[in-house]
């Protein structure tokens, strides 16, 4: 299934076919390489001072232990439709710079960017990328053994979507929801930020 943005003007094809599903193909493995490329697109991300803030752990479906693990790590609602998934990847941020030992305000925006070009890495090999916040961060550290110094930013579901027609009553309904996003003249200002209302 794909769900191209509607936008105002034209953007590359990548960033509007990049969606959230939540309908995966539970047959689906990925091969290493796929995963290898998904790092690779994470790898090359801007960050302050190239610093590069973040790491990842992978958890393959091709696992049940750890795959079981991981999942248990996520909120129930989560757990319902990521199971389905191939992969699941858990991004850390570090709180401090590498190069001098400092605090980095910025480590979890870079991270954050990371995370996005493996989004947009997935799209491009016909696969899709579900970020979710509902996990628990105390139980995702213990579990993949992640160092003090690093904060848990988030988990993301990637798989092969699931064909419309496998769709279940409620997969149908959610997944076919039109996509929506605030209006473009809503999210910036020129100059100045300006009082609405």
């Amino acid at each position: 299934m794909k769900k191209v943005a509607n936008t105002d003007v034209e953007i590359d094809a990548l960033i509007s076919q990049r969606w959230s599903p939540r309908a995966f193909d539970s047959d689906y493995i990925m091969n290493e390489i796929e995963i290898k490329s998904l790092l690779e697109a994470a790898r090359w991300a801007p960050s302050c001072y190239g610093d590069q803030p973040w790491k990842f752990i992978i958890f393959n479906k091709s696992n049940a232990t750890a795959w079981a693990g991981a999942l248990n790590c996520l909120a129930v609602g989560n757990q319902d439709w990521a199971m389905n998934a191939s992969l699941l990847i858990v991004v850390c941020a570090h709180q401090l710079f590498n190069h001098n030992g400092e605090l980095n305000r910025w480590g979890q925006y870079d991270s954050g960017a990371a995370a996005e070009n493996i989004c947009l890495q997935a799209t491009s090999l016909n696969l899709h990328a579900h970020q979710m916040g509902g996990f628990n961060e105390r139980k995702t550290k213990v579990l993949a053994k992640i160092p003090s110094e690093y904060d848990v930013m988030s988990f993301i579901a990637i798989g092969k979507c699931l064909k419309e027609n496998e769709y279940n009553d409620e997969q149908a309904k959610r997944e076919k929801m039109p996509r929506k996003r605030n209006a473009l003249e809503e999210i910036y200002f020129i100059n100045e930020w300006e009082s609405i209302g």
